[in-house]
């Protein structure tokens, strides 16, 4: 009968499980387990898991913290870079509506100029300096305009430019 009751759970060649009164209680290896098992045992402290989950989640805070401020940063470049080339098509738009009589060559820098005697823009060679005398006076120049290879304009100079390149 006694045969029938040995289960032998860790089936390990030295272990063996007890028998206490009838009772089978499975072999319980005491060298391996991370706590004491008996009462002369090596003492230890159990872990903070509190303390442990605060350390965790800050961690865990920071760097989440730092992954959101990185995509903000890159959130910031692209936003800049849709704001340039929306103004980029404001002044091609501009450059379309505007009068000229002569034909634009790529990569060459020209004015947009408001006519205040015709009321109209105009697209011009000379700047405000590139006069022999001195600018026509119905003349209100707005921006300095490239002509870039991919058929829009660029407004190349920001210092001259009232930012607003309508009238």
């Amino acid at each position: 009968m006694a045969e029938d009751k040995k289960s032998n759970i860790a089936k390990g060649r030295n272990s063996f499980d007890a028998d206490i009164d009838g009772v089978i209680i499975p072999f319980f290896n005491r060298n391996i387990t991370p706590y004491a098992t008996e009462a002369g045992g090596p003492k230890f402290d159990l872990v903070p898991v509190t303390k442990q989950k605060d350390i965790m989640i800050n961690h865990a805070r920071m760097y989440a913290q730092q992954e959101h401020d990185r995509i903000m940063e890159l959130v910031a470049v692209l936003e800049k870079q849709a704001q340039e080339i929306k103004r980029r098509l404001d002044v091609t738009d501009a450059v379309h509506a505007a009068e000229y009589q002569f034909q634009v060559v790529m990569g060459m820098c020209y004015w947009l100029v408001w006519d205040k005697r015709k009321e109209k823009m105009l697209l011009d060679h000379h700047g405000p300096d590139g006069w022999s005398s001195a600018p026509p006076d119905d003349y209100v120049y707005q921006t300095q305009v490239k002509y870039m290879g991919d058929h829009t304009w660029m407004e190349i100079n920001e210092g001259t430019s009232n930012g607003n390149i309508l009238p």
